[in-house]
């Protein structure tokens, strides 16, 4: 994996823990507006998502078909004007959460992720497969790996907003 995405990875993670470290379990765990979900909320959903990303990638490896996939522009994932509806998979609990444990989850399944990208001998053979995304259509497996970082910087301006919108009620 090229460093300029394990530096992204890295980076997007370190951005999001900073911006929910400090919150109390009350402003984790609220949602400003019951169409919204609560910052505990989408930091779950960042876990799932990484989570089936690696089934994704693993999905997509085994599969036989060689034909080279368009690339996407992923940079898309940034536009938070377009909306997308999240896969029933990677739905957040509305359990409340605690911040630590939220963290302990981000830790444990980026772990995952890179321990699984690190088992790909040939990682030239990711931008010649692909799996389906839910959002963007036929995606090439080393663009599963970049919208991880893409997808999550997405939801840390959301929850900068959200944490604004929940500083304004008080």
């Amino acid at each position: 994996m090229s460093n300029l995405i394990n530096d992204n990875l890295y980076e997007t993670r370190n951005n999001l823990v900073k911006e929910i470290s400090s919150l109390s379990y009350t402003q984790f765990n609220s949602r400003p507006d019951m169409n919204m979900w609560s910052i505990a909320q989408i930091c779950h959903h960042l876990v799932l998502v990484e989570q089936a990303t690696i089934k994704a990638i693993a999905w997509g490896l085994k599969k036989v078909d060689h034909t080279q996939k368009e690339r996407k522009n992923v940079q898309l994932m940034l536009d938070r004007t377009k909306k997308f509806k999240a896969p029933e998979i990677v739905e957040p609990d509305v359990e409340p959460f605690e911040v630590q444990f939220i963290i302990d989850l981000l830790n444990d399944s980026r772990k995952q992720f890179l321990t699984f990208l690190s088992t790909i001998d040939d990682q030239s053979i990711l931008a010649e497969k692909s799996f389906k995304h839910p959002a963007l259509g036929e995606l090439p497996l080393d663009q599963w790996i970049e919208q991880i970082y893409l997808h999550e910087q997405r939801h840390t301006e959301q929850i900068k907003e959200i944490k604004l919108l929940l500083d304004a009620e008080h």
